[in-house]
């Protein structure tokens, strides 16, 4: 069993910025859940869902890119392949204090296959490395990039291993590595998270390689004996459904990863901080329940937690405000 304890006490180690991160997360993870996780840990780096750079070049770029304050450490993931549209998109990025512009190209969808960017750019790596240059000649906050081991059935190492290298010799020095293929063609993206086994030994294997590039591990990962043990073998570990699903574990990462004291945050000042917040978004247009859903998990395993999901998800209440929600459900608990 892994320790409890950071496993280093190296202050580089405990506070490398990409030491615990919550993954870009499609519809999932936008600037209402990042607020949410936000309060319960202060310094897990947080990712936007992925934004395709169309939408910021030729949409209204400040619906995707606005976010609160305390979201740092933050960065925008971008979905595109042009070198010179995924520079524009970086410029913006740190227009707007991204401390972080990421480059998917992991994502296997058909959809994000036919725009000819995702998973599909592991094909050709020079374009990426061309990519690479162009958003790092464009900002001096960091570039990155988030991809798989491989393409759909070929488990050789070295396409990965040359994809690293060439694109560590464009400039990018982190790489975020989800540890399972991307089968492209006959899986669906949720298909593609689960049937590809994962091989951690391959992510292994590039921080072995590459010992000078800052190697982080994604995919399978569920609880804290997980992220300690990987933490022994890469410098960083990113965390996706579960920490969307299970949001309460997040409160325990500064404390278990990050060398923190332990705030011991209770469930119900976090509901009141998050209501507190939406309420404030409320105001603004935002719909409740959009907000509401990022929170559902927060009482998983606690009594009454099937009750509370149900008044929160319930649209009979998307009127309201947030804080009224919240005083039928502390009515209801007063009346049990």
């Amino acid at each position: 069993m892994p320790s409890t304890n950071p496993p280093s006490d190296n202050a580089s180690a405990l506070h490398n910025p990409w030491r615990l991160c919550v993954a870009p997360m499609l519809d999932w993870t936008d600037r209402d859940c990042r607020f949410l996780h936000r309060l319960l840990t202060r310094h897990a780096r947080l990712y936007t869902e992925m934004i395709h750079v169309g939408a910021l070049l030729h949409g209204d770029a400040a619906r995707w890119l606005q976010f609160d304050a305390c979201e740092h450490p933050v960065a925008l993931q971008l979905g595109g392949s042009d070198p010179h549209d995924l520079a524009s998109a970086a410029r913006l990025a740190a227009q707007w204090g991204y401390d972080e512009v990421n480059l998917n190209c992991g994502c296997p969808s058909e959809r994000v296959q036919r725009g000819s960017f995702g998973a599909c750019l592991m094909r050709e790596p020079q374009l990426v490395a061309d990519a690479i240059k162009a958003m790092r000649d464009a900002v001096t906050i960091p570039v990155t990039v988030k991809h798989r081991i491989g393409l759909d059935r070929d488990e050789d190492y070295a396409p990965v291993r040359d994809f690293v290298g060439l694109l560590a010799q464009a400039g990018c020095a982190v790489f975020i590595v989800h540890a399972r293929n991307a089968w492209l063609k006959g899986l669906s993206p949720k298909e593609n998270r689960e049937v590809p086994p994962l091989r951690y030994e391959v992510v292994q294997r590039l921080k072995a390689d590459f010992p000078r590039l800052t190697i982080v591990v994604n995919g399978g990962i569920r609880d804290s004996a997980q992220v300690h043990a990987h933490l022994q073998q890469v410098d960083g570990v990113m965390v996706g459904r579960e920490a969307y699903h299970n949001p309460w574990w997040l409160s325990r990462w500064d404390a278990e990863f990050f060398g923190m004291p332990d705030k011991a945050l209770r469930v119900e000042d976090v509901e009141r901080a998050y209501v507190d917040y939406m309420d404030r978004r409320f105001r603004e247009g935002a719909a409740t329940m959009g907000m509401a859903r990022h929170m559902l998990g927060l009482r998983n395993g606690q009594p009454g937690a099937r009750r509370w999901r149900q008044l929160w998800s319930d649209h009979r209440h998307k009127h309201l405000r947030p804080s009224q929600i919240l005083a039928m459900h502390r009515d209801g608990m007063t009346q049990n």
